[in-house]
Formats: structure tokens, C-alpha cells, sequence
């Protein structure tokens, strides 16, 4: 039918192959834009209406092909779809942020999307929460109970904490900065501009205390692997607070061979502390964490292994979290910081933070390496069995 009707107007060269070879081409190209360029530049909400548009556009090419045949009721549909399509794109942004602002309960103070991830903050009276991807990274009425536990253990046992490497979450460097011995912090992260909406807006730079305006600090926005590789410093205690690792380019930071490029750029007697989940809701996945950083061979030492002490602690806003410090020479006993540096860690909290209760203790769980990647698996289905 199609085909006549195409002789009939005048495509008498008209061949089906042609026409399903561009159709499939057009598909890969737009399948790979899509997520790749148009979304992180656009955000979802209007890199959607502008496709929507682009198809519009089509079905009105094929109109104006086949006026003679086609009903005025499709034409006006299409003129009245199109134009919905067209002050959609319009208000798009008022149309997302109306949109967002009905998922919370509490008021929307920013929104923003870039090309990593899109951003949210909410705020309910002096209560302050973060979203990335629209997952809470924190809450400021307990986000104490989440920077601390991975910052003073290790700043603590370190025998020296002059320089210090956080890849991830900058709010640590906060914690970090109380102590005077600190001279140089390094913070990477992936997206600059978390670290330039926690440096310029003042109502969120008072979250941490203004600690990423700090003349010591010196952030750096890139891939954590490839500064791990190609950094010439070494460092007095690193710090890694990373995403789950919930695919296979975030597990890449949890192997052995990550952690054994992270144990060239510590200085001798360094510690390396890292939260990889919770033990509750993941289990399994925490505890391969910990037989990874466990089986990785360090060459450059005699003994060859990293020195473990896996730690828990409560977090209202995620519920058991853990961490895990390392350190190539035997970690010594922790000698606690000044009271004030800290609002809830104590000698006692800290000695049962090393204490597993029965639904969180250690069971069997593979290694996570570049060839395995069991560590995804095992996240994913912990948290599954729990939420869905």
C-alpha cells in the first residue's frame, strides 16, 4: 500500500532497504546521543521534549508528503500535539522544577543537572539534605555521624597527617582541617560543580564550615583511577568515600588492583580508610570489600598485605554504614582527638563500631578484581532482598 501510494506521487526509485537501512541507522545514532550528549547537556525533562519534537517534526514531513490523503483530524492532532510539545520546551525548566518540587516534602532551594548527574538540595527550616541522582548523600542534622567515623580512626592512628587525599565526598574535609597538623588536602572529585556550589553559595558553604575555601585545600576534578595512576604525591592518609559500586565502571574503584595502585601513594605507615556500604542492607558486598583490600599484595612490603579493621557505625538517614582502614604496617591503638573535634565518637562508641552483631558478622564473599566484578552483584542483591 505504502509503496504504491510512494509510485503514485513520484518515488518510482523508492526502495524499502533504503529506507529501513536509515531507519536503523538514525535508531544507533539517536540510542548513543541520547544519553551520551543530549541528556547531560539538556537534563532529561528537555532533551525528552526535544526528541518529541524531532518526531513531530517528521510525522509532519509525511504529512505534507501524503496532504492529499491524509484526514484534517490527524492535521489538526498534529498542529495541537506539536504545539504542546513547543511550550513544553519552553517551560521546561519551570515545568522540572514544578514537577520536582511535588517528590519532596521540603522545599527545593536547588536543581540543577550536569553533565555527571543531576543535583537537588532540599530544606526544611535550618535542616539541610543533598540529593545526587535524586539519592540522599546527606542530611545536616546527621551528617556527623557519617563524615566522622571515616576521618578521626584513621587521622588518629596515622603516624603523621600532614597531607591528605579524599576522593569523593568533600563535607570530609571538614573533619580533616581540625588538625593542625594538616597542611595540604586534596579532595578529587568527578563533578566540578558540587565543589562549586559547596565553595560559592554561602548557605550551603556553612554546611562545612567554609572548609573548601581553605587556602590548604587543592580540588581536582577528574576520574579517581586515573589520578590514583598518575599522581606524583604520596599521601599521609587517604580517604575514599565513593559511590556504590553498583556497575561496573564504580566497581573498578573497589578491586585489588585500585587498591594496590592506592597503596604506591601512601607514605610509609600511612592509613587508608573506605566506606564500601552497609553491612545490614548489603552484607555480602561489604564484607568482599574487605577480603579484597585483605588479599591485595603489596610488593613494595615484606609482609606483602594490607593490615584490616572493618568498623560500623549508625546513620539515621542510611542506617548501618561501614568502613573499612587499612594499613600496610599494623594499625596501632587509637588515640582519641580533643572532644571538641568530634560530637559523638568516644572510646566506648569506637570499641563497639569494631563489634558485628549476628545480621551484619562476616560470611563468604568473593574478592572483587577487574576480571570478577562480584562486588556489583553482590550490592545489587543485597539491597534488592531488602527494598524491592
Amino acid at each position: 500500500m505504502t509503496a504504491r501510494v510512494l509510485e503514485e506521487i513520484g518515488a518510482a526509485r523508492f526502495r524499502f532497504e533504503n529506507v529501513l537501512g536509515a531507519d536503523y541507522l538514525g535508531a544507533l545514532v539517536a540510542s548513543l546521543a541520547f544519553p551520551l550528549l543530549v541528556v547531560p547537556q539538556l537534563g532529561l525533562m528537555s532533551a525528552s521534549l526535544v526528541f518529541g519534537v524531532l518526531n513531530l517534526g517528521v510525522a509532519g514531513l509525511s504529512l505534507r508528503v501524503f496532504r492529499g490523503r491524509a484526514p484534517r483530524a490527524t492535521l489538526l492532532v498534529w498542529t495541537l500535539a506539536t504545539g504542546l510539545a513547543l511550550v513544553g520546551l519552553w517551560q521546561s525548566e519551570r515545568l522540572f522544577a514544578f514537577t520536582e518540587a511535588q517528590l519532596f516534602a521540603d522545599e527545593v532551594i536547588l536543581s540543577e543537572d550536569t553533565p555527571c548527574q543531576h543535583i537537588t538540595a532540599t530544606r526544611f527550616r535550618d535542616r539541610t539534605r543533598l540529593l545526587l541522582g535524586h539519592s540522599i548523600q546527606f542530611d545536616s542534622y546527621d551528617e556527623d555521624r557519617y563524615h566522622a567515623p571515616p576521618v578521626h580512626p584513621a587521622m588518629a592512628m596515622a603516624p603523621r597527617r600532614a597531607s591528605v587525599l579524599i576522593l569523593g565526598g568533600g563535607m570530609a574535609a571538614r573533619e580533616v582541617l581540625k588538625y593542625p597538623e594538616v597542611r595540604q588536602v586534596t579532595p578529587v572529585d568527578l563533578d566540578p560543580r558540587v565543589t562549586e556550589i559547596f565553595r560559592g553559595r554561602p548557605d550551603l558553604a556553612a554546611l562545612n564550615h567554609g572548609a573548601l575555601n581553605d587556602p590548604r585545600l587543592t580540588v581536582l576534578n577528574t576520574d579517581a583511577w586515573r589520578f590514583a595512576e598518575t599522581a606524583p604525591d604520596s599521601f599521609d592518609v587517604i580517604i575514599v568515600d565513593l559511590p556504590a559500586p553498583k556497575n561496573i565502571a564504580l566497581s573498578k574503584l573497589y578491586t585489588r588492583q585500585f587498591y594496590r595502585l592506592l597503596s604506591e601513594r601512601l607514605s610509609a605507615g600511612g592509613v587508608l580508610v573506605i566506606q564500601p556500604g552497609s553491612p545490614l542492607f548489603a552484607r555480602q558486598a561489604f564484607w568482599s570489600v574487605v577480603e579484597t583490600i585483605e588479599g591485595t599484595e603489596l610488593p613494595q612490603l615484606m609482609d606483602g598485605h594490607w593490615h584490616v579493621t572493618p568498623y560500623h557505625s549508625y546513620v539515621p538517614s542510611f542506617g548501618e554504614w561501614g568502613f573499612v582502614m587499612a594499613s600496610a604496617l599494623p594499625l596501632r591503638e587509637m588515640s582519641f582527638p580533643q572532644a571538641d573535634r568530634m560530637r559523638y565518637l568516644t572510646p566506648e562508641t569506637w570499641r563497639g563500631a569494631q563489634v558485628f552483631g549476628a545480621d551484619m558478622s562476616r560470611i563468604d564473599a568473593a574478592p572483587n578484581t577487574l576480571q570478577s566484578h562480584a562486588l556489583g552483584r553482590y550490592c545489587n542483591d543485597g539491597w534488592d532482598e531488602w527494598f524491592r
